[in-house]
């Protein structure tokens, strides 16, 4: 499916003066995805490595920091040559490897023409000021898809040209009917692709859907559980499963602002409830 956020990418890699990658986001928005298809369109080889499957990356980070010396383990453990002149390299997970975010400088000031590009998840969640490489990165946002990317993976051309030119009469109840669609998938592209290859029934597609966002859900749960503690993440998971029921308020008028107020059970204190939004907020699943 495509992502406009891969013009961008495209963008950096043709810059005289590119600094290494950073892409953040959430989980499950396709990260991984739209690098491995950027990594093919625009060089001859990309390498890849995740350093949350593949954990003994991160010893190659722990000797030291100079570049070539890391740029040949790496290739040792993939078993390929690194052209670092016209290659690329992406750093998958790197939030599970300060060491390979503090070596993005390194990179950046030592083989400024090698194009290194990163994801993360957490980065907010996992890393201290000292351990990011500020002003030798650049970073990227992404966001679940948009509307005009629904449309777009839905093969609607023709109301794709009537988005961007302003719909007229005749197909607005067609793009309203298609927006109700993309509320209820949500923008993620693993939900999105289901809807879009569904040979069933509407009704049974949008039950389809429904299990895997809540299968979703529990994948968002479990990272809290495991990057927030046992007793933090009770009160996220409380937190994130409260968020959805209050806003639906709004659709009589009766929720003007979320309310953080008894949404913990057995917790009063604000500061310790607006902790965990934050927490949420920095994990990127949800906005204020």
């Amino acid at each position: 499916m495509h992502r406009t956020i891969i013009e961008d990418l495209k963008k950096w890699s043709k810059k005289k003066d590119r600094k290494p990658l950073i892409l953040q986001g959430a989980r499950q928005i396709g990260k991984t995805y739209i690098l491995k298809e950027f990594a093919k369109q625009e060089f001859e080889r990309h390498h890849y490595f995740n350093f949350e499957d593949a954990p003994q990356l991160i010893a190659l980070f722990e000797k030291d920091l100079k570049t070539t010396r890391i740029i040949d383990d790496l290739a040792a453990f993939q078993g390929q040559n690194i052209d670092y002149k016209n290659d690329i390299i992406i750093f998958d997970e790197i939030q599970y490897c300060p060491r390979a975010i503090t070596s993005l400088k390194y990179f950046n000031e030592n083989l400024p023409e090698l194009a290194l590009c990163s994801a993360g998840s957490l980065l907010g969640l996992e890393l201290s000021p000292s351990s990011y490489p500020v002003g030798k990165v650049e970073t990227l946002e992404m966001f679940p898809m948009s509307f005009y990317e629904f449309i777009n993976a839905c093969a609607e051309e023709q109301l794709l040209d009537s988005l961007k030119k302003g719909a007229n009469d005749a197909l607005h109840a067609k793009i309203w009917e298609k927006l109700k669609h993309y509320f209820i998938t949500g923008g993620l592209p693993e939900i999105v692709e289901t809807y879009v290859k569904s040979e069933k029934t509407l009704f049974e597609t949008f039950k389809d859907i429904r299990n895997k966002q809540k299968d979703l859900s529990k994948f968002y749960i479990a990272d809290m559980a495991k990057h927030a503690g046992k007793a933090n993440s009770m009160h996220l998971e409380r937190l994130w499963t409260n968020i959805p029921s209050q806003l639906a308020k709004s659709q009589d008028g009766s929720a003007e602002k979320f309310k953080l107020k008894g949404q913990i059970k057995g917790v009063s204190g604000f500061k310790q409830i607006s902790s965990a939004l934050d927490w949420l907020e920095k994990a990127r699943i949800v906005f204020k």
